[in-house]
Order: C-alpha cells, then sequence, then structure tokens
C-alpha cells in the first residue's frame, strides 16, 4: 500500500514538473501572467519553470517580420489614379508590451501600413512615385513607426513594391519622354553648331592674318578628295576675286565722272545733202524764229519770203562743213 502511493506521488510530481517546464526558442521571449497579472521579468531562451495551473506563459517571436501590404488604389495629389502596394519589415522590441498594449500587433501595423499608405499616395505626385521613392518610403515608414513605439514593435523599413498606371497614362508619359528626348537632341545639335561656327569664325580671323594659312588649307582639301579615286576633281574659286572684278566693271556710287560732257555742235551739212532734208531744216528754223517773234498783223504770205531771204548761201554752207 505504501508502495503504491510513493508510486502516486512520484507519477503526479513528475506531471507536474513536466507541465511547469517550458522551453523556450532563441529567437523567442516569454511573458508570464500569474493569476492574470503581469510578471515584470520576461523569460529568456531555454528552459523556464512556471506553476502550473497559476502561471501562463505566452510566447512571443522576436524576429523580423515581412508584411505585404495590398495593393490600395487613389488618387495622387495632381489627379491621376494609380495603385500602389508595398511591404513593411519590422521586429518586436518589447514583448510584454506587444502582448499587453494591443491585442493583435500583426493586424494592427498591417491596418496602418494600409492608411498610411493612402494617405502617402494622396500628399504625393505622381513623377514623385515614379522618380522620388526613397524620400516617400521614410516618410511612410515614419507615419507606421509613431504609433507602433507604443506597441513595442519597431519598424525597420518600408519600401513600395510597384505602381500601376491606367493605360491612358502611360501613352501620355510615353510621349512626353519622347517629346523631352526630341528636345535634348535639338538642343545638343545646335549647341555642336553653334561651337562649330564659332571655331570656324575663330579659323577665319587666323586666316585673315596669315593669308597663307587658307593657300595650305585649299591644298590639303584638294589632296582629300583626290585620295578617293575620283574622276572629278572640284576646285573652289575665291569669293575675293569675283567681288574685285566687279569693283572694277561698276565704280562705286557718288564717284566723279572722269569723262566731261561737250556740248554737242552742229552737224556739218555735206555737199551731197538732199534738198528736201535741206527745206525741211529751213522750215523748222523759220518756224522757231516765228514762234520767238511777237505777233504781227502781217499777212502769212510774207513767210516764204523770210524764209527765201533766210535760206543759205552754198558758200555758207560749204564755210560751215
Amino acid at each position: 500500500m505504501l508502495i503504491e502511493l510513493l508510486i502516486a506521488i512520484l507519477v503526479v510530481g513528475v506531471v507536474c514538473v513536466a507541465a511547469s517546464a517550458k522551453v523556450v526558442k532563441q529567437y523567442e521571449r516569454g511573458v508570464v501572467f500569474r493569476f492574470g497579472r503581469l510578471q515584470e521579468r520576461t523569460r529568456g531562451p531555454g528552459i523556464t519553470m512556471i506553476v502550473p495551473g497559476v502561471d501562463r506563459l505566452q510566447k512571443v517571436n522576436l524576429q523580423i517580420v515581412t508584411m505585404p501590404v495590398p495593393a490600395q488604389e487613389g488618387i495622387t495629389r495632381d489627379n491621376v489614379t494609380v495603385r500602389v502596394d508595398a511591404v513593411v519589415y519590422f521586429r518586436v522590441e518589447d514583448a510584454a508590451r506587444a502582448v499587453v498594449n494591443v491585442e493583435d500587433y500583426l493586424f494592427a501595423v498591417g491596418q496602418v501600413a494600409q492608411t498610411s499608405l493612402r494617405s502617402i499616395i494622396g500628399k504625393s505626385d505622381l513623377d514623385d512615385l515614379l522618380s522620388n521613392r526613397e524620400r516617400l518610403n521614410q516618410g511612410l515608414e515614419l507615419m507606421i513607426d509613431s504609433p507602433a513605439l507604443g506597441w513595442g514593435v519597431h519598424i525597420d523599413r518600408v519600401e513600395i513594391k510597384d505602381v500601376s498606371l491606367p493605360e491612358s497614362m502611360k501613352r501620355s508619359i510615353a510621349r512626353q519622354a519622347e517629346a523631352e528626348r526630341e528636345r535634348r537632341s535639338r538642343v545638343i545639335s545646335a549647341d555642336g553648331e553653334y561651337q562649330a561656327s564659332r571655331k570656324l569664325s575663330e579659323a577665319a580671323h587666323v586666316m585673315a592674318d596669315t593669308p597663307a594659312a587658307l593657300q595650305l588649307r585649299l591644298l590639303e582639301t584638294v589632296v582629300e578628295v583626290a585620295a578617293e579615286k575620283n574622276s572629278t576633281l572640284v576646285l573652289p574659286f575665291p569669293v575675293e576675286l569675283l567681288q574685285f572684278v566687279d569693283r572694277i566693271h561698276q565704280p562705286a556710287a557718288g564717284e566723279p565722272r572722269t569723262r566731261t560732257e561737250e556740248p554737242e555742235e552742229p552737224e556739218a551739212t555735206s555737199l551731197t545733202e538732199s534738198p528736201d532734208l535741206t527745206e525741211a531744216a529751213e522750215l523748222t528754223e523759220a518756224e522757231r524764229q516765228a514762234a520767238e517773234l511777237p505777233e504781227e498783223p502781217t499777212p502769212a504770205p510774207a513767210l516764204p519770203k523770210q524764209r527765201a531771204t533766210e535760206e543759205p548761201t552754198e558758200t555758207e554752207v560749204l564755210g560751215t562743213a
């Protein structure tokens, strides 16, 4: 009878020891509640003993948790609809606060991450979401880490994974990028033309100071053209020579005329001139003189007399010749 009692006591003791012994892993911490009251000492890794039926041990994982944030659809500050998803890396620093201060710290961190992501989308422009993600990640980390500090959770890192755009917006961005590249190519080409013109201007000043350099350059050009087995050789013609020839044939405006105009002399009347031409010239002279004379009441038949008196003789014609 005594032996059976000892065996029963031994079995009960083994069961109590087995129930009170707990194993805490290296990456875990044990939080003990005795009659529902939190014990100040947190149990570390290894074997720990609790009072069966009195204490309750709750293990908390201290490893870094990778939590994907579901894609959130929102409107950016420049009125573009986007879908953004992210990922949050966090770990528990204080196991007691993570158990006592929040019911489920995993669910709480996930909800805070979603609301913070929506807030970041509304405060940012599309260009910031596409090109300035580092600053947005830092802002998102601060927004999530602020309430998580009271839960004993530390946010290590927050990353925006992907930004989904509508197809129409993708085409608009592609056209914008193409126009920007076209603008850069034109600016680079114009800059090259400007630099080339400056160098040509400097070369022209050097050749103006030393005219022999132009001849040397002409010979080099002829050698380069002739080296390609061409049947036709083109030689440049200096424009200065054309200007020199133009100056010779066309004197400058305002230059005094070298040739003086001489008064016209009356042409000599030849001996062989016909009588009709001589009579026509005499009539013209008589009409001119008649126009110069004052009007007289003399009759019109007096004109032949006057013409007859003014006819030159043969001797006068010979003298004039």
